[in-house]
């Protein structure tokens, strides 16, 4: 970690900052049954070893050494930083985690017993009414990955699998209303990326058809490609589209994104992104030398992440 990232100071972030919940992101799988062409979960393996997923004991140990170290009981973590909270979320994602779905019901299930609170972000396509009755009442957010109301538009972006099949919307819905009818306090968010192929579309009628509690928009990040890259115009000019949805809408543009997130990649590692550059710098496995080490090797921003999870900003489910 970069001696600006590990030291922080008070005067970075203000000391009187209170973040209700601390949002680990672990990326479980690298598959997808999409090809999304602007992907950013491509990560850097030697060949050797697995996906943490694939091992229960693993996948077991992962879960308590992270839970140990982010605690808010422990006062020795370093992640504070002027920062505090009184929850931890644990935000399970790929590719797409519900390709893995037994092993994601029993791994939610896991966390919420050691203590975490739970959300799974998917592209919807594998999310059934018999799974989401195994799901909803381990979740707190329900993550939905969606870039276009607009079938051709889906295909473009890639986001069609194999049997040339997309997301069915109609069929969608009341998969969703019967997990938020099981879960009533479970927080639907809508994540979407404004790419190349995206950008001049209104998606207004689409967000208030589904009604989220909240809709992310991301600027497409260049880590892995740049493919679809948009502009600073094309990207500001979908904010202005969309700015009546202000509300319950949260925009990030590629410096928002950067260093702002705590991330863990398949293989059980912290990792990172950064402007002017392609590729991930990861830590070494977590389970090998601790959670502590680990996040110490990657640089994490905690004023940017405040920026994005403050109680004054409302997002602590972000």
């Amino acid at each position: 970690m970069t001696s600006q990232a590990c030291t922080v100071t008070a005067r970075n972030i203000r000391k009187t900052s209170q973040s209700r919940e601390l949002v680990i992101n672990w990326h479980m799988t690298e598959a997808c049954n999409y090809s999304c062409r602007y992907c950013y979960s491509k990560w850097h393996t030697d060949g050797s070893g697995k996906d943490v997923i694939r091992d229960r004991e693993a996948s077991a140990a992962l879960l308590a050494e992270i839970f140990r170290h982010f605690s808010p009981e422990n006062p020795h973590n370093q992640a504070r930083l002027g920062m505090a909270w009184d929850s931890l979320r644990l935000s399970l994602a790929g590719g797409e985690p519900l390709l893995y779905d037994r092993e994601i019901a029993r791994i939610a299930a896991q966390a919420r017993e050691i203590g975490f609170n739970v959300s799974v972000i998917t592209n919807g396509s594998r999310l059934t009414q018999p799974l989401m009755a195994e799901l909803a009442p381990q979740l707190s957010v329900l993550g939905l990955s969606l870039d276009s109301a607009a079938p051709s538009t889906n295909r473009e972006i890639g986001r069609v699998d194999r049997h040339s099949r997309i997301l069915s919307l109609d069929e969608l819905l009341p998969i969703i209303q019967f997990g938020q009818d099981l879960n009533p306090d479970l927080y639907l968010k809508i994540n979407t990326v404004v790419n190349a192929i995206n950008c001049k579309e209104d998606m207004g009628q689409l967000i208030r058809q589904l009604a989220p509690n909240k809709w992310k928009v991301l600027r497409m990040l260049p880590t892995v490609t740049n493919d679809l890259a948009v502009s600073d115009k094309q990207f500001a000019d979908f904010v202005d589209r969309h700015k009546s949805l202000g509300d319950i809408a949260s925009f990030e543009d590629n410096t928002d994104m950067v260093e702002s997130y705590i991330m863990i990649d398949p293989r059980g590692r912290f990792f990172q992104n950064a402007l002017g550059g392609t590729g991930y710098r990861y830590s070494d496995p977590i389970l090998d030398v601790g959670a502590k080490a680990a996040f110490q090797q990657v640089a994490w921003f905690p004023d940017k992440f405040w920026s994005r999870y403050s109680v004054d900003r409302s997002e602590s489910l972000a």
